[in-house]
Parts: C-alpha cells; sequence; structure tokens
C-alpha cells in the first residue's frame, strides 16, 4: 500500500489523507502520538516543537479547521500522516460518538504506516512534563498503559497575559487547581487494544494500567478572549445538561482567585500534588 492509498482503511468522502514526512512511513518508532483537533493554530507550533523533543512521528485528524491548523501540521518534521475532515458535523450526539472513530482511525493507518512501541494520545493544550521517552523505556512488559495525572492551570490577577504563538506553553501559567484528572493517554502497540464509536479518548481491552507522571491542561488559561470563545462553545456544540450550564456559569469569570471547584490555587509542584483532589476525567 502507497503512502496515501486509502483504499483498506475506514475513510468517509469528507475525509482526505494529507502525507506530511513522508521519511517516516514504513520504519519503526518507539513512541508514535496521535491528536484529534481543530482551530489550534494559536498553540500547534509549540506543541509540535513540544512533542518533537518525546515523540519520533505524528499523526493527526484535523476536524474542519478554519485557520491554519493543516498548513501547520503538513510542514512539521515529525509529522507524519494528517487526515483532514472538511465537514463540521453540527449534531452534538453524531460529534461525541464520531470521537471514537476518528481516533480509531488514526490508531489504524499508525498501525499500518508507522509501526511503534507506545502510543501516546494527546491533546494540544496538554503538557506532559518529565522525560517521557526515558519513562516509557523504562517500563515492564507487564505494564498495558499509563494513565497520566492532570491539573488545570489558571489565570490570576497577577498572571494574566495572553498566550502568544511565540511563547512555550509548559511552565506558562503560575497557578494550578488541585483537581486531579488521571486521563489515559500512552499504551502499548497491542492488537487487543483499540476504539469503538462513542470511546471518546480512551481505548479498550487494556489490563494492566499504571497511573503515574504529570500533566499541565491550558484550555482554561490560554487568556481572557480564549476563556469567553471556550464558554461560547461548549454552550452552543455540547449537551446543555452535561457541558452547558457548567460553563455557562463560567462566562465572566476568566481571573481565578481559586479554582472552579472552590479549591485554592497551587504553584507546579510538591504542594501541589500533595493537595491533590482526585476527580472524574472530564475537564
Amino acid at each position: 500500500m502507497t503512502a496515501a492509498d486509502t483504499s483498506t482503511w475506514h475513510v468517509r468522502e469528507t475525509e482526505s489523507v494529507i502525507v506530511g514526512n513522508e521519511a517516516l512511513l514504513g520504519h519503526s518508532h518507539q513512541v508514535v502520538a496521535m491528536t484529534r483537533m481543530r482551530n489550534e493554530a494559536l498553540i500547534l507550533p509549540d506543541t509540535l516543537d513540544y512533542l518533537a523533543d518525546h515523540v519520533d512521528a505524528i499523526i493527526a485528524y484535523d476536524d474542519a479547521s478554519t485557520d491554519e491548523t493543516v498548513d501547520l501540521l503538513r510542514a512539521h518534521p515529525k509529522v507524519a500522516l494528517i487526515v483532514a475532515n472538511q465537514a463540521w458535523e453540527r449534531d452534538i450526539d453524531a460529534r461525541k460518538r464520531a470521537e471514537g472513530r476518528h481516533r480509531g482511525l488514526l490508531l489504524e493507518m499508525a498501525r499500518a504506516q508507522l509501526p511503534h512501541d507506545w502510543m501516546f494520545c494527546f491533546d494540544p493544550d496538554e503538557r506532559v512534563t518529565g522525560d517521557v521517552r526515558a519513562y516509557l523505556g523504562g517500563l515492564g512488559p507487564d505494564v498495558d498503559a499509563l494513565r497520566v495525572r492532570l491539573f488545570d492551570a489558571y489565570l490570576t490577577a497577577e498572571d494574566q497575559d495572553p498566550y502568544t504563538s511565540d511563547r512555550a506553553l509548559m511552565d506558562f501559567r503560575r497557578f494550578y487547581g488541585p483537581e486531579q484528572r488521571d486521563i489515559l493517554m500512552f499504551w502499548r502497540n497491542r492488537e487487543t487494544i483499540g476504539f469503538a464509536e462513542g470511546d471518546g479518548r480512551t481505548p479498550r481491552g487494556m489490563t494492566a494500567v499504571k497511573t503515574d507522571l504529570y500533566c499541565q491542561h491550558y484550555g482554561k488559561s490560554l487568556s481572557v478572549d480564549h476563556w469567553e470563545e471556550t464558554c461560547d462553545y461548549y454552550l452552543q456544540h455540547f449537551p446543555y445538561e452535561t457541558y452547558g450550564a457548567k460553563w455557562e456559569a463560567r462566562k465572566g469569570k476568566a481571573i481565578h482567585a481559586e479554582s472552579d471547584f472552590g479549591n485554592p490555587l497551587h504553584e507546579w509542584g510538591e504542594g501541589l500534588f500533595a493537595n491533590a483532589v482526585p476527580m472524574p476525567g472530564a475537564k
């Protein structure tokens, strides 16, 4: 099968496969990263440069971006393949169900074209701290997958300058909420692990999952304007009962003195980790 031959993949009419760095295809890799995104041009240059230190290749699903996201992906030397969707799904339930299919397609393509030991499933606004490659290389064969402890960064009165694309996002904010969400981000390339429709970002088929490492999440702290846009996005594109009502209540409250859940904020480090409050996976 040639690099752009989609005949054996479950690609739909609205989707096209774009080859990035073709030299990455057909070679074995230690770590391959997969992501699903829409309109991430602001943070994407730093995201890709950050990933370049930790992974061998990247495969991405672009969900009908209207900015330069696809062009940025195509130009980066670590991006091997892009699935570009041309039609934004308006139906909320259908779009949520499609998340598992999108990631399942990426995993299928990666296994065929980018054979790997580990898959790293990330969102563009997440930064896992530490030496990811060395850590994964030190895990024994009995570990199938890894959950990472994720904490939200916050805008505060003394730290509210907007993020600009020439900055590194890692450690960009000073304060974080203590709410800890253990997000499954890494799994071995085993045929038993895969996605079904509606699975979201977590595949099924794992038997031994470890929790370790830490992740800074910046979805709430890029800028005041981005906070308001995020509130409106969830109001317009997600079920009101589960997402919309929560984000409607957050409008106009980008600057924080405490977390969204009423807990004290902490600087990144042991003080934050010692005061962690376990939470469900949703951000």
